[in-house]
């Protein structure tokens, strides 16, 4: 019998815990979630101890991150968005932690769960309103009337411009999700044909084609795992900026 695709997105609970009528279980995606956060500060921390100045292999990877993230916060939010490069590291680092975990054979990928995605797209966007407000106070809600518009219009421009804002979170979250959902449910699909065909008589041969698309949507997936954090970092300093220059 074939195995559901959508099994893989399960979450079990590893340590059953319920505290006051809430269950706080340790499952399998906190687990996953904290190897993803000692990973990623063990790369950052031992790979950087040494500091050579010809770098070694992971010192490079570490670097690269490094520069990626701080060439984008610069370009997009300038001397002043500095101070937010700790912010967008951390979003950069948790998103592709959790999608290249995820590709790792009986592991569990948190981020194709919106209850995750949405928790990171609101911090976003909850303190890209608190920036706002912060910096601008109560101009900071202009960012909803654009200038020059004539006065019949204004009810239903400031009525979408609003439904748009609230829809940033909407949006950041169901991108990242719909993704990690979409090519793990495929790779599982196609690697449940290849099984299948091989138990059938030329099975070697009718399981080759399904085998050799499995391998490429692999690679593929690897690339949808860096473009959907960067994706996720970019959108993070563009709301940024927005609420710094009301754009």
């Amino acid at each position: 019998m074939a195995h559901n695709p959508l099994e893989q997105f399960v979450i079990h609970k590893i340590v059953p815990l319920n505290i006051g009528g809430y269950d706080i279980s340790f499952t399998q995606s906190a687990l996953w979630m904290g190897i993803a956060v000692v990973l990623a500060t063990l790369l950052m921390t031992l790979s950087m101890q040494r500091k050579a100045m010809v770098p070694g292999r992971w010192q490079n990877v570490a670097e690269m991150f490094y520069e990626f993230i701080n060439g984008m916060v610069t370009e997009n939010l300038g001397a002043e968005g500095r101070k937010f490069f700790p912010f967008v590291f951390s979003i950069f680092m948790i998103v592709l932690m959790g999608n290249l975990l995820g590709m790792v054979p009986y592991s569990f990928t948190y981020t194709s769960h919106i209850i995750v995605t949405g928790v990171l797209a609101c911090m976003v966007c909850l303190l890209a309103l608190a920036v706002g407000i912060m910096k601008h106070g109560l101009h900071f809600f202009t960012l909803f009337l654009p200038k020059g518009l004539p006065w019949p219009l204004i009810p239903l421009i400031v009525a979408i411009e609003i439904i748009s804002y609230l829809s940033h979170p909407v949006s950041l979250s169901v991108r990242l999700f719909a993704n990690m959902v979409a090519g793990h449910t495929m790779l599982k699909v196609f690697a449940g044909f290849s099984v299948t065909l091989i138990t059938l008589t030329f099975g070697a041969v009718l399981g080759v084609l399904p085998l050799v698309v499995n391998v490429a949507l692999i690679g593929l997936e690897i690339m949808i795992a860096f473009i959907q954090a960067y994706v996720f970092a970019i959108l993070t300093c563009i709301y940024l900026k927005d609420a710094i220059e009301l754009h």
